[in-house]
């Protein structure tokens, strides 16, 4: 089973309401070979919210204690995503989810990048909260990005 994005399955659950519809990821869930997981709303989250970015590092660093999640405003919301990394690693394992596909440059589910902390639109390399949980548990974790070359024969 794999499990993927909500937002990449065109469900309306990003930070400001919208998705990030994904072609190869809606067929694979109308096949049935997927299922859909949104990280921050298992975490307590609702739609929309505000943008948050991690500051002082990167999601191993979340876990680890030493960096935070801080949304727009200036709150501290680091205890959400990390309970909402952590549902979806229990999901992940329930499963039995041989890949996790997740979105790009998200505080949560950023797999090679993130943004940097500073809310001007950079990006840096990282891994959000949720990709580093699962990556510490042995399981893969690619972006949209890398879905075709897995689906490759």
């Amino acid at each position: 089973m794999i499990l993927v994005s909500s937002c990449l399955a065109g469900m309306k659950v990003r930070y400001n309401g919208t998705d990030c519809l994904d072609e190869t990821v809606r067929k694979l869930l109308d096949d049935k070979q997927a299922i859909a997981v949104c990280p921050e709303l298992l975490g307590g989250f609702s739609t929309p919210r505000e943008s948050a970015e991690i500051v002082g590092g990167n999601g191993e660093d979340v876990l680890a204690g030493t960096a935070s999640v801080i949304d727009k405003s200036g709150t501290d919301v680091t205890d959400l995503y990390i309970k909402g990394a952590y549902e979806t690693l229990h999901q992940a394992l329930e499963l039995e989810a041989t890949v996790v596909v997740l979105k790009e440059n998200s505080p949560s589910c950023g797999s090679t990048m993130i943004y940097n902390g500073q809310f001007s639109g950079e990006k840096k390399a990282g891994n959000g909260v949720t990709s580093a949980l699962l990556r510490q548990h042995g399981i893969k974790v690619i972006s949209e990005d890398g879905l075709q070359a897995l689906l490759l024969p």
